[in-house]
């Protein structure tokens, strides 16, 4: 069956056969598109690409143009009622998509068939607002080379052309224009707002948020996506300190948690009272885009980060926030310290705010409080000796650590304790500091990210969306806050081994993977991580700063965009004359006899003689003959000069040089005389 297949196709005229192709090119190119665009919309454009194909196999005629603005109504229908509006990024872009598929059903004429050439191209483009991953570069590169194939196989002659001889002329125009690329990538002004995407460009990845119900990081945990990198200045941190700052989560409602709301006002609230001590850990964080505004930092950063274009600030919470979300890939450079101490070293008004227990919920683990605080031979014991009491209950009380404990009700708390015996980090964390508030010691959540590993290819410290984690801190008088993780009670190697509970996989990923080595896995990922890397930091990375840097190196001392301006309008002058150079080069390299005669021809048909492409000099001789004299040329001496010039193509090398000149010069004569 696929053999019939393939000689239909090959019995197919060209027209059906170019049709084809250049359809292929296009669903390459909207299929990225189709993840962030309303499932109509793609069921449209892969409808009319597939309607189109059809035609182009049957041969059947194409539709009327009702049909076409039929369909086009409904579309601009349909994109108004989805996003309500026909302007911006995401209602623009389902346009396109579904007019570039429309129009394929207007293939005519070759000016049709150029206007979806240069609509594809566009098209092409509208990939980079959604994503600019080394996938999706990849895949726009092979749908560039696509569409330049469709357009040289366009212009060549009649017949069936092969298209791996189309493809060939595309690759080599692609490999000329590389270096231009190039020069415009390395020199072009990156100057906001002319450079970039707009604000909405990027959806951005799942990531922390500002508030937490019990299993939401659970379900952040099964993402093994990049959540940032970081290249650290000497030696990595032991795998205990690398608790990297997210929301800080102190006002329980219900079930759920979140930042602080007070009802006390702001010079009463709990103040950073940040110190630190020893030596600083410096380090370059690359931040995937989240579309949140948190700088992830590991514990604690006293300094603002070095983070261009941004404005960023701490919080009382030691939470580091920038001015606007994140949405682009971001890379700052900050300095550390893993000893600290911070908050309040006496009771003050602010703490009860993290003292504040929802009514009606958790009455089992009231109840414990209440019954250890009875049962405490000190009715007032610190909140150490609480704590370690709370710590020995999940290390000797039978709960385990695993990402699958079910859905919580009402009464997280309660069921963590007495029931299930089982959670993820947020289980423990959310309950442990539920227990330490009833026990009358103030404590909130922490959320961020712990752990993470070095990649062995390009020694970049690699922190996962896998790596989200929730802790607690306790405030103790004399000391201020402190940081518990209840988990490292429960699975010690999830803080210490660095040891991450793994998703199970599906049906599918089990099929196709199950048999793989899994230290080849590994490996792989992390090649494929280190070329990501290198990809973000050498291309997404390269901002005007680095602009600027390579100016300096060239020995600008204050270079600025003009700079660059004019060191890129010089290249562009530069090549031309050398392009210039080149193709007076080229002709002096073209046989002059040709040239010569060429000349001749041209002369003869500015005069109004019908001179055909590419004539002998006995064919001109003939054309002179027959209307020369009408146009006022020298008949006789013109024709004597073209069959001496017709001699002395197949004279000696050694002759040729000097008779040339001579056919040169009486060459101009004729050309002047009446």
């Amino acid at each position: 069956m696929f053999t019939r297949w393939i000689e239909r196709l090959q019995k197919l005229p060209r027209e059906g056969r170019d049709a084809l192709f250049l359809l292929a090119v296009i669903t390459w190119i909207l299929l990225p598109l189709m993840s962030h665009l309303p499932l109509w919309c793609s069921a449209v454009a892969l409808g009319v690409i597939t309607w189109r194909a059809i035609l182009a196999v049957s041969g059947q005629p194409l539709p009327s143009r009702w049909w076409l603005l039929a369909v086009l109504a409904l579309t601009v229908l349909a994109t108004a009622l989805s996003f309500r509006s026909l302007l911006g990024r995401d209602p623009g872009v389902t346009m396109i998509a579904v007019l570039l598929s429309m129009k394929t059903l207007e293939l005519r004429a070759r000016r049709d068939a150029f206007v979806v050439f240069f609509l594809g191209f566009f098209t092409l483009l509208t990939n980079f607002f959604f994503s600019q991953s080394l996938l999706t570069a990849a895949a726009m590169l092979i749908a560039l080379l696509g569409l330049l194939t469709a357009l040289v196989n366009a212009h060549l002659p009649v017949g069936k052309p092969p298209l791996w001889q189309a493809a060939r002329i595309a690759g080599s125009m692609a490999l000329l224009g590389a270096p231009i690329m190039l020069v415009l990538f390395v020199l072009f002004p990156r100057v906001a707002p002319l450079w970039g995407v707009p604000g909405d460009a990027m959806s951005g990845r799942s990531g922390l948020s500002a508030s937490m119900q019990v299993g939401n990081i659970a379900s952040l945990a099964l993402d093994d996506g990049i959540a940032f990198r970081i290249r650290f200045e000497g030696t990595v941190p032991p795998a205990s300190d690398l608790y990297f700052r997210g929301p800080v989560l102190s006002t329980l409602e219900g079930r759920e948690w979140r930042t602080l709301r007070s009802a006390l006002p702001a010079r009463l609230r709990l103040p950073a009272e940040l110190e630190v001590f020893g030596a600083g850990l410096k380090y370059q964080v690359t931040l995937e885009p989240s579309n949140r505004p948190w700088l992830m930092l590991l514990d604690a950063t006293p300094t603002r980060p070095a983070l261009p274009g941004f404005d960023a600030s701490m919080t009382a919470q030691l939470q580091w926030i920038a001015d606007r979300p994140i949405t682009d890939l971001v890379r700052y450079s900050a300095t550390s310290y893993t000893s600290f101490r911070h908050g309040p070293r006496g009771a003050v008004a602010g703490l009860q705010d993290e003292l504040e227990l929802p009514s009606g919920y958790n009455p089992r683990t009231l109840e414990l409080a209440a019954q250890w605080k009875g049962e405490a031979r000190n009715r007032d014991a610190d909140a150490q000796r609480w704590v370690a009491l709370v710590l020995e209950q999940l290390r000797s009380g039978g709960y385990s650590y695993t990402l699958e404990p079910g859905v919580f009700g009402q009464h997280s708390a309660d069921e963590f304790w007495f029931d299930r015996k089982q959670g993820f980090c947020e289980h423990i964390a959310s309950s442990f500091v539920i227990l330490m508030r009833a026990l009358g010691v103030p404590a909130r959540v922490v959320t961020g990210y712990q752990g993470g590993e070095t990649n062995p290819v390009d020694g970049y410290f690699e922190v996962r969306q896998s790596d989200a984690h929730a802790w607690a801190e306790v405030w103790q008088a004399g000391r201020g806050w402190m940081r518990v993780d209840p988990t490292a009670a429960v699975a010690p190697g999830r803080v210490g081994a660095l040891q991450r509970l793994q998703a199970p996989r599906g049906r599918v990923a089990t099929a196709l993977f199950g048999n793989v080595n899994p230290a080849l896995a590994l490996n792989l990922r992390a090649l494929w991580n280190a070329v990501n890397n290198s990809w973000n930091q050498r291309v997404l990375n390269y901002t005007q700063s680095k602009q600027l840097e390579l100016l300096r190196n060239l020995g600008f001392k204050s270079p600025d965009w003009t700079d660059l301006s004019y060191l890129l309008i010089g290249l562009v002058v530069l090549a031309s004359l050398l392009g210039a150079a080149w193709t007076r080069w080229e002709r002096s390299r073209q046989d002059p006899w040709l040239r010569l005669l060429g000349r001749a021809a041209r002369h003869l048909r500015q005069a109004g003689l019908p001179v055909t492409p590419h004539p002998t000099p006995r064919q001109l001789a003939r054309v002179l003959g027959a209307g020369g004299a009408n146009a006022g040329l020298p008949v006789m001496q013109f024709q004597a000069w073209l069959l001496r010039l017709e001699e002395l193509r197949y004279a000696r090398a050694s002759h040729a040089s000097g008779a040339l000149a001579t056919l040169r010069r009486e060459l101009r004569t004729l050309m002047h005389s009446k």
